[in-house]
């Protein structure tokens, strides 16, 4: 039996017949590799000794490495290409331990990289005389270069002239000691700006050096950087160089660039997973101490857009769930549809993890905090009455039935012709009962005069109060006459009803529960969260932007009884985007003050991108119909690309009207687009969708419509009436257009007709 260890530069198969020759390749290889059929071979005057190739079928073969340890086989598995290409690779390519700290590394020459990536012929190789090759080292030619650390004398006496490592303090003693390559260390030492280091992180031939370079370009410590890729552990030169370089490849550093495939399934699922296998395998050591750590209490895990909170979220669920086969875990988040891709992918990561049906039940259980809320109120069955008298002073309801979208403006015409100009909004009034009223739990008209309104922007008298009260009132009595909740009211007697449980003595329904975008959870979510959950290790792991906040109100979460100071962490680098889109986007939060669920100011301008693209295409027109054909026009050659899925291209507008109007408009041009609403996205067309509605999703290639200005920031209604709200619901339109924009994995491109919006600059 071999095991089998697969490099994240590995070449997927694309078609559907070579990934599953590919996958009955590799399961002949762990069970005997001696097969006659399988032709693992050497390569004659390869740079490496080790290095093999394996027939997957007649066109086309694995590039290999084999390693002995203790008479157990592992094969690093480089990947699958043309016949020839595959056999010139093997010949060129080396697998290494690094010198300074013993990180296994795979080597290639920039020449051979390049033929690579634009899938041309290998070059000519090297001639390695006979005696570099000797059989007691690793050879490596001269063309290709080994892992030499930053030691050299050019090196080591360089004072660093890079604004960005100069402003944190790195030396080229402090690249020494990392490990870093010398060429790589020099030319990050000696970029003249931002641009051009990242460059340099982002042309790294090792993966973990890269990720190094951008931390430190962040401002991570050295000491930090060391930390977390494990950089602190002494060389271990014991044992046989196959033994050390398989010790290579379980190094903390080398787990952003291989990862062991435990049996058959997880192989299957790497080699078919496409995109999805990289980040399930390939865990940055930053983000696996996030998903392996535990808490005694709340944490919280913030960053941007594309830093994989939600990743850490799933590795996170299945690392409890696989702890304890018998706990009730509970993962969730704003939306239905961000809670299906939860599931989708939760199941992807792990097809054997056993889900519950039912709150309370053993197993993972992934819904939205709505559907949720509604489960936990149907369980009160014969008390539901009595927690709706708490909640909201009498009424009876039936759980089957939503007050209607219109009720506020209902509520006003009625009742509100007394109110100032400032509350005689749906929005203020509706933003005051959910932030202010249901989480205190206020059934009069008393209670109200004297409740504290912290985060709420505009001051109200007495008399301002008063008169809020009376709109509130005919709100309540339109729906206890229909008998009808609103969604935080259902949260609210959810959390009610579960206090009262625990106040009984009932256990809590989950041993662990983990929220994804949490910034858009209004406080009757968060105290309902709270009652799910006993306080204790690792009871909630919260995973949030408030760059994100596209929905909910601004609120500090301590204020609902979850103290997360402490326990508090930011990724900052961006694994989804490109640094060229990141920059972009980031751009439209430039001017505006964040804060994140603790109430502390929160930052944009460290996030850094690991990968590069081209910068993003704007396209002005005079009109529409210019606008409609300057899309089409583009739709076309992105999706005239054979290596583009229709399906990894999408438009994103800011309203439904404009999502069908731009759907029938690209059709209409010849564009073959399906506008999606709720449903999943599905192959064969490239998407037009609501920015909302794309939010937790990505694409390859994305074009931003309709970034006018009246269409992007959107008139609020009644926003303008309270300069607290209109500035909240500009932030939220900063945020929308950022979430947007950093859906975008490759290219990003905008278009307007008309005057651009103000949110671009």
């Amino acid at each position: 039996m071999a095991n089998i260890v697969l490099n994240n530069n590995f070449e997927y198969p694309k078609d559907n017949r070579l990934k599953a020759k590919t996958l009955e390749f590799m399961s002949k290889v762990v069970e005997d590799d001696t097969r006659p059929g399988l032709h693992v071979e050497p390569i004659k005057g390869a740079a490496d000794r080790r290095v093999r190739t394996g027939r997957v079928d007649d066109g086309y073969r694995a590039v290999m490495f084999k390693l002995t340890d203790k008479e157990v086989v592992s094969y690093v598995l480089v990947g699958v290409y043309e016949h020839d290409k595959g056999n010139r690779l093997a010949e060129r390519i080396t697998l290494t331990r690094n010198p300074i700290n013993g990180v296994a590394e795979v080597r290639m020459t920039e020449a051979v990289r390049e033929a690579l990536r634009a899938d041309g012929p290998m070059p000519e190789p090297v001639e390695v005389p006979e005696a570099t090759v000797p059989e007691s080292v690793i050879p490596t030619p001269p063309t290709v270069p080994a892992a030499q650390p930053a030691a050299t004398e050019e090196a080591a006496t360089m004072a660093p002239s890079s604004p960005v490592l100069a402003g944190h303090g790195v030396t080229a003693e402090d690249l020494r000691n990392l490990g870093l390559d010398e060429d790589l260390a020099v030319a990050a030492l000696q970029a003249k700006d931002e641009n051009a280091f990242l460059e340099v992180a982002h042309a790294a031939e090792v993966p973990w050096q890269g990720l190094a370079l951008v931390d430190l370009g962040t401002g991570v410590s050295v000491e930090d950087v060391k930390g977390a890729f494990g950089l602190t552990q002494p060389v271990d030169d014991s044992g046989t160089e196959d033994e050390q370089l398989i010790r290579g490849l379980k190094h903390p550093a080398a787990q952003v660039s291989f990862a062991w495939i435990e049996d058959d399934e997880d192989l299957r699922r790497a080699i078919e997973g496409g995109d999805f296998a990289a980040w399930q395998l390939f865990l940055h050591p930053v983000q696996r101490q996030f998903v392996d750590r535990d808490y005694n209490g709340p944490a919280k895990l913030t960053g941007g857009a594309g830093t994989g909170k939600t990743v850490v979220l799933l590795h996170r669920t299945q690392r409890l769930a696989a702890e304890n086969p018998g706990a009730r875990i509970l993962l969730t988040t704003y939306t239905r549809n961000l809670a299906d891709a939860l599931r989708r992918d939760l199941q992807r990561l792990d097809p054997d993890l056993p889900f519950a049906a039912h709150p309370g039940e053993s197993g993972v259980h992934v819904a939205g905090i709505d559907s949720l809320a509604f489960a936990v109120a149907r369980q009160a069955g014969s008390e539901l009455q009595t927690v709706v008298q708490e909640v909201l002073g009498g009424g009876a309801v039936d759980l089957n039935r939503r007050t209607d979208a219109r009720a506020w403006e209902d509520a006003l015409a009625v009742a509100g012709g007394e109110l100032d100009k400032e509350q005689r909004t749906p929005s203020f009034l509706e933003a005051e009962y959910a932030m202010v009223v249901l989480p205190q739990r206020i059934t009069g008209r008393d209670g109200y005069l004297r409740a504290p309104r912290r985060g709420r922007g505009t001051a109200l008298n007495r008399a301002a109060r008063a008169k809020v009260w009376g709109v509130v009132e005919q709100y309540r009595r339109s729906a206890a006459a229909a008998g009808t909740l609103d969604f935080d009211e259902v949260a609210q007697v959810a959390a009610v009803h579960l206090e009262r449980r625990a106040e009984q003595g009932a256990p809590a329904l989950f041993d662990h529960v983990l929220v994804d975008e949490a910034q858009d959870l209004t406080p009757s979510r968060w105290q309902l969260l709270r009652a799910l959950v006993a306080p204790g290790r690792n009871d909630l792991f919260i995973a949030e932007d408030n760059h994100q906040r596209i929905y909910g109100q601004k609120l500090v979460l301590s204020h609902y009884g979850i103290a997360s100071r402490g326990r508090s962490r930011r990724l900052t680098l961006n694994y989804r985007t490109t640094q060229q889109v990141l920059g972009w986007a980031m751009q439209v939060l430039d001017g505006a003050d964040f804060e994140d669920l603790d109430g502390l100011p929160e930052e944009h301008g460290e996030y850094r991108s690991v990968r590069s693209g081209p910068v993003p295409t704007v396209l002005p027109s005079a009109s529409a119909a210019d606008e409609y054909d300057a899309a089409a026009d583009l739709l076309k050659s992105w999706l005239a690309d054979e290596d583009v899925r229709p399906e990894t291209v999408a438009v994103l507008v800011r309203t439904k009207s404009a999502r069908d109007r731009v759907a029938s408009a690209l059709a209409e041009r010849g564009v073959d687009v399906r506008a999606v609403d709720q449903e999943a996205v599905k192959p064969g067309a490239a998407v037009v969708m609501t920015m909302h509605r794309a939010k937790g999703t990505e694409f390859a290639r994305v074009l931003l419509m309709d970034v006018r200005e009246g269409a992007v920031p959107l008139s609020v209604r009644g926003a303008a009436a309270s300069d607290a709200d209109r500035a909240d619901a500009l932030l939220r339109e900063r945020s929308l257009l950022y979430v947007a924009a950093t859906r975008a994995r490759d290219v990003l491109a905008v278009s307007w007709a008309g005057k651009r919006s103000s949110l671009l600059g």
